[in-house]
């Protein structure tokens, strides 16, 4: 039976899920690994774990399905985005991957809008620029680290470090491009404009694919230290957003995903380049041609109820924790929670941004708190919503929910009632792994089309409608939303 296989380079682990013909994961291998922090908020990883990474995911997954590697028809690559990998002429690491999640370039940021406009960047790019996106990171490098700056030859997102070694080809797929804020969005492909602004060589950027496309073949250097077949086709695939998003079934215009883990993610397809005009969402290209996504982002999201379970109730299981929380009335008795534990991008971009608990009485107790935590992501994730439709996407009748923070059955009611929106989960769990190996199969022959793979293996099931308590968290969400501009001011320590 032929099979696809699908890889996922992440922070913390690199995943192969093996996929059959009908859709069915078969296996999955996985091996994990730890990124540094050298300094305070500065994150650096070796890419050298992520190929180390995959040589063991896929060994993993080959041996404990014994699928022969000559069944395996395609591969699709997915991973962490945003990632700044330098090489030399020679494909030789110059330094440390710099993380999505470091946080050392506002100051590179302010450079950014100064050299292009901040209007004019937004308009290009879809995005203002962030501390977390990849140019500017490559400026702090061209600022800080000129000796490095002189020896690049070439500039590679995470999971296509791992392309080059499978294929020995520097190749990027255009939703992963996007997100460096390097792009032309409209053009889908490279900004000249942005590239000149910014002093980087065109020279060093690879050349760019849409998702289901071949980028190169297995070589038989990397099939001795895989197990793979040398020859095996490599498609492009997709940054782990917009793979989640093919994974869930999310890929014509109109259709929303909701993926609840320690961040939040709203997710639209769309089928025009949509932006926000102030760049509070983002705006990127999707895995598949002639398609884009808007995409708000909270840090903060099960990561807040994680939070909370582990400063207040660490002998409590989630589960209870959450089912005392269904006690408590809609809008937990005047108490609001605000989710910005580690600063927020959607719908403020703000770094500093904090948490709090806001009408604290005596009547309160932990499952208010709980509730309130539960009730305020859902304020932060329609913050977000708001501003995807603002900017001309319609509002949606569905959202397809994947993540942890999904499988509550108050959580889930608690989001219809705010996002206003019949809430779905999917059939298929394995999120962006998933959706690389969809994009393989379509690669490979198998469909015509990523609608047409979608529509065969994914299936949405209803889990939850806006109910009886929407119309008063709709009047909580009101006193919410006015909670950030009261408490910025204490937040970024000014009168």
């Amino acid at each position: 039976m032929a099979h696809i296989l699908g890889i996922d380079v992440s922070t913390t682990a690199t995943k192969a899920v093996l996929v059959d013909g009908t859709g069915v994961v078969v296996g999955i291998g996985s091996a994990e690994y730890m990124y540094d922090v050298p300094q305070p908020l500065w994150s650096e990883q070796d890419p050298e774990l992520w190929w180390s990474g995959a040589i063991a995911a896929i060994g993993s997954v080959l041996a404990s399905t014994g699928v022969p590697a000559d069944d395996i028809d395609a591969i699709g690559l997915t991973g962490q985005m945003h990632g700044a990998v330098l090489l030399d002429a020679a494909d030789a690491v110059l330094r440390p991957a710099i993380l999505w999640n470091d946080q050392r370039t506002a100051a590179e940021c302010d450079a950014i809008r100064a050299a292009v406009g901040p209007a004019r960047l937004i308009a290009i790019t879809g995005n203002d620029a962030l501390t977390g996106f990849t140019a500017p990171k490559l400026v702090w490098v061209r600022d800080h680290e000129p000796e490095i700056w002189q020896r690049v030859a070439h500039v590679l997102l995470p999971k296509d470090f791992v392309r080059l070694r499978l294929s020995g080809e520097h190749a990027l797929d255009k939703a992963d491009g996007a997100g460096t804020i390097l792009f032309d969005l409209a053009a889908r492909d490279w900004s000249p404009v942005i590239l000149d602004a910014l002093r980087i060589d065109p020279a060093w950027m690879p050349r760019t694919f849409e998702g289901p496309a071949v980028t190169g073949t297995v070589t038989a250097l990397a099939a001795r230290a895989t197990g793979l077949r040398a020859g095996t086709p490599i498609v492009a695939g997709g940054g782990d957003q917009a793979a989640n998003a093919v994974g869930t079934g999310v890929v014509s215009p109109g259709t929303v995903a909701l993926s609840l883990g320690t961040s939040g993610v709203i997710f639209a397809a769309t089928d025009r380049p949509i932006f926000e005009p102030a760049g509070r969402v983002h705006a990127f290209c999707h895995a598949l041609p002639d398609r884009w996504h808007l995409m708000s982002v909270m840090l903060s999201a099960a990561g807040s109820l994680r939070w909370f379970r582990e400063a207040l109730a660490p002998d409590v299981s989630f589960a209870d924790l959450v089912e005392a929380a269904g006690e408590v009335p809609a809008g937990s008795d005047g108490l609001l929670f605000l989710p910005y534990l580690t600063g927020e991008r959607s719908p403020h971009p703000d770094p500093l941004a904090r948490g709090a608990f806001v009408g604290l009485t005596v009547r309160h107790d932990r499952r208010h708190l709980t509730r309130a935590v539960l009730e305020g992501v859902a304020f932060g994730l329609r913050d977000g919503l708001d501003l995807m439709t603002a900017a001309g996407m319609p509002a949606p009748n569905e959202i397809r929910v994947s993540g942890g923070g999904t499988a509550s059955a108050l959580w889930r009611q608690i989001l219809a009632d705010v996002l206003d929106a019949e809430i779905a989960t999917v059939n298929t769990t394995e999120g962006a792994a998933f959706g690389a190996a969809l994009l393989a199969a379509v690669g490979a022959g198998w469909f015509a089309s990523v609608p047409e793979a979608t529509k065969a293996v994914v299936a949405a099931t209803p889990s939850a409608s806006p109910g009886r308590d929407r119309d008063v968290l709709g009047e909580v969400h009101e006193r919410y939303r006015a909670l950030y501009p009261a408490l910025a001011p204490t937040f970024h320590g000014t009168p």
